[in-house]
């Protein structure tokens, strides 16, 4: 119990440590197992990495704010982009450990809308998708990229949530 109060006790730091690993785990992604495995991201991977942008962008913009009101506003909406983050991670391990008879995802409103956003052309590489949901293309100690994802977007959206909660010492 001691050590979870002097790790919530310095939120910059914690903030910072979220955005970074977030940065860390895109590159993963984009620079390794797209660039050089050659995998294509699905529509629920895309999603994945909007809510990992989002969440470092905001964990970023929580710890460079001192201790207050913009700070608790920016670590809030980094939590609810972690929260999509695990539903989307979660949702896509479900797809997986029960796939459909069917594609298990397309080309839908949302991913046209996304698609079609300015930054999606600026950045091909992060937002061009293709294949399946349900696929398991690649793993790590028996965990799929979905489960791994899944598992990192809950225990940052705990850790997010403890912050949130958490009193001001003194």
């Amino acid at each position: 119990m001691n050590l979870i109060r002097q790790i919530l006790a310095a939120p910059r730091r914690l903030y910072l440590a979220i955005s970074a690993t977030c940065l860390g785990m895109l590159a993963f992604g984009v620079l390794y197992l797209q660039g050089m495995v050659g995998l294509q991201p699905c529509p629920m991977c895309i999603v994945q990495r909007e809510a990992l942008i989002a969440v470092a962008v905001f964990s970023a913009l929580a710890a460079a704010c001192k201790p207050g009101g913009w700070q608790r506003g920016f670590g809030v909406l980094a939590l609810l982009f972690a929260v999509l983050g695990a539903f989307t991670g979660g949702r896509q391990s479900w797809l997986q450990w029960n796939p459909p008879a069917f594609s298990a995802c397309g080309r839908g409103d949302l991913y046209g809308m996304i698609e079609s956003m300015p930054i999606g052309r600026l950045l091909p590489s992060i937002f061009k998708g293709s294949g399946d949901c349900a696929a398991v293309d690649w793993t790590l100690l028996g965990g799929s990229i979905a489960n791994w994802s899944f598992m990192w977007f809950a225990f940052c959206t705990a850790l997010l949530l403890a912050l949130a909660l958490r009193r001001k010492a003194g």
